[in-house]
């Protein structure tokens, strides 16, 4: 019998009137990886597009899972990883211009 290291009894967590977690029990055994996954706020999905590291991720997990599909399309993600890897070189020639010569 494993070592029980984390124990949740009853846990409800509620946001005004959204309740996102009702009455969970729950024991984490040594050893486990455990993890609660859950929807993200409109606001951060918003930020997140702007972050070139979704993409990389999205194009990631589209490869390494099977069975796993593009949220954004490959196509899409392809082209921010092109056009920040673009931008960063040139920012990168700019700041060290004694280096591009």
């Amino acid at each position: 019998m494993s070592d029980v290291v984390l124990e949740i009894t009853n846990l409800t967590r509620r946001f005004g009137a959204f309740t996102a977690v009702d009455a969970l029990t729950l024991s984490v055994n040594a050893g486990e990886v455990f993890g609660l996954l859950g929807s993200m706020p409109g606001w951060l999905k918003t930020i997140s597009h702007l972050n070139p590291l979704t993409y990389v991720v999205d194009a990631l997990r589209t490869f390494m899972l099977a069975g796993s599909k593009s949220t954004f399309g490959l196509s899409l993600d392809y082209a921010v990883i092109l056009l920040t890897t673009a931008i960063l070189v040139f920012i990168g020639a700019r700041l060290y211009p004694r280096l591009a010569t």
